[in-house]
C-alpha cells in the first residue's frame, strides 16, 4: 500500500474549461491543461509565480474580484477580461475573456479562477436565440396549419360536389383546379405538422442513415451528381428517431443538390457525406464528451447572402419554387435530438454540419 497522498489537484485537470488555482497571495499554485493551452504557458514554467506576471493587464475589476474573495469569501463572475499573455514577445496575444472567481476553504485553501473566452458564450448565446425562434416559428406555423386544414377540407369537398352537378364537362377544368390545389395545401399542412409527433429512439448505425439518404440522391438525381462517402468507421451507435434522423439528414443533402441547379444536370455537381467524432461539445447548455459531427458540403453556388440568417426559418427558400420548409424541418428534427445544424457557405463551398450527442438522456 503506497503512502503517498493523493494530488489534491487532479480532479480539475479532468475539466475541459480553463481553470486556475491560486494562494491567497495570488501565486499560481496549479493550472489545468485546457488553461495551459488557453494561456499557451506551462505549468512547470509558471508554478509559484504571481499571476500579475504571467498576465499583463491584470489589473481593474478582476484584481478587485480576485481581492474581495480572499479577503471576504465572495464569489465572482465578470465579463469582458481583456489581458495579454506575457511570453516576453513583442507579438503576445491579446485574449478577451469571461471569468469566475471562487475562493476554496480546505485543507488547501487559495482561490479557484475559471477563464473561457468571450465566443464559446456568444455561440451559447446564439443556439439559445435560435432554438426560442424556432419554438416561436414551429408555434405559429402548427397553429396556422391547424386553422388551415379544416377548412380545406371542406373546400375540396365542395369542389367536388359541384362537378358532380355541373352538366358542362369544360367546366370540370376549374374544379379539378380547385381539387389539385387543396390536395397539394393539405400536402403542405401535413409537412408543417410532422415534426410534432412523439419520438421514438432507438440505437441507430447512422452511416445506415446516410447511405440511405445517398441511395434516394441517386435515384433522384440518376448520373448527374456525384456523391462522396468520408466515414469515420470507429464512430459508435447513437440513439435517435430513425425515421426523423432519415428526414433531416435527407432534407439538407437534398436541398444542396438541388441548390447546384445546372452543374447536376452537367454531372459537374459533387456533394461528400463525411462523419467525425466531435469531443467535449456544448450543445444546448450542456456539455457532452462525444459527440456526432455529419457534414453535408457541395460544391454548388453557395447560399444568398439574403437569406443566410433566416435560412432556418419557415417558408423561406432562396430556390424558385422552393417550399422553404425542407432546412426547417431538418432542424427541427434535430433540436429534438438535443443537436444543432451549423452552415458555412461561400460560391463553390456550402457546408451544413449536423452535431449530436452520442447518447440522449
Amino acid at each position: 500500500m503506497s503512502d503517498s497522498l493523493p494530488d489534491p489537484f487532479s480532479g480539475l485537470d479532468l475539466l475541459s474549461s480553463s481553470v486556475l488555482f491560486l494562494a491567497p497571495d495570488f501565486t499560481i499554485r496549479h493550472l489545468n491543461p485546457a488553461a495551459e493551452s488557453l494561456l499557451a504557458i506551462g505549468k512547470r514554467g509558471c508554478v509559484g509565480i504571481p499571476l500579475g506576471e504571467i498576465l499583463d493587464d491584470c489589473t481593474g475589476a478582476f484584481q478587485s474580484a480576485l481581492e474581495n474573495a480572499a479577503k471576504y469569501g465572495w464569489n465572482y463572475t465578470g465579463q469582458g477580461l481583456e489581458i495579454r499573455r506575457n511570453s516576453g514577445k513583442s507579438d503576445s496575444t491579446e485574449l478577451h475573456l469571461n471569468y469566475a472567481v471562487n475562493p476554496v476553504e480546505s485543507v488547501t485553501p487559495g482561490l479557484i479562477v475559471e477563464l473561457w473566452p468571450i465566443e464559446h458564450q456568444v455561440r451559447a448565446t446564439r443556439e439559445e436565440r435560435l432554438q426560442e425562434q424556432q419554438q416561436a416559428s414551429r408555434e405559429l406555423i402548427r397553429n396556422l396549419a391547424h386553422e388551415i386544414k379544416n377548412p380545406l377540407g371542406g373546400i375540396r369537398g365542395a369542389a367536388q360536389l359541384l362537378e358532380r352537378e355541373l352538366n358542362n364537362p369544360n367546366l370540370r377544368e376549374y374544379t379539378q383546379v380547385i381539387i389539385k390545389e387543396a390536395d397539394r395545401l393539405q400536402e403542405l399542412m401535413k409537412h408543417l405538422l410532422s415534426p410534432h409527433r412523439p419520438m421514438r429512439p432507438g440505437p441507430v448505425n447512422i452511416h445506415e442513415v446516410i447511405e440511405r439518404v445517398r441511395s434516394l440522391l441517386i435515384a433522384e438525381f440518376p448520373k448527374t451528381l456525384t456523391i462522396r462517402r468520408d466515414y469515420d468507421t470507429s464512430l459508435p451507435e447513437l440513439i435517435a428517431d430513425r425515421e426523423q434522423l432519415i428526414q433531416a439528414v435527407l432534407n439538407v443533402a437534398r436541398n444542396a443538390a438541388q441548390a447546384i441547379g445546372e452543374q447536376a444536370r452537367n454531372a459537374d455537381g459533387r456533394i461528400t457525406l463525411r462523419t467525425r467524432v466531435a469531443r467535449q461539445v456544448t450543445l444546448t447548455k450542456r456539455r457532452h464528451r462525444l459527440a456526432l459531427s455529419l457534414q453535408v458540403i457541395d460544391n454548388g453556388p453557395g447560399i444568398p447572402e439574403n437569406i443566410r440568417k433566416r435560412m432556418f426559418f419557415p417558408l423561406v427558400s432562396g430556390r424558385e419554387g422552393g417550399s422553404g420548409l425542407g432546412l426547417t424541418l431538418a432542424q427541427s428534427f434535430i433540436h429534438q435530438h438535443q443537436g444543432v445544424i451549423e452552415c458555412e457557405s461561400r460560391p463553390g463551398h456550402t457546408c451544413f454540419t449536423i452535431v449530436m450527442p452520442l447518447s440522449l438522456s
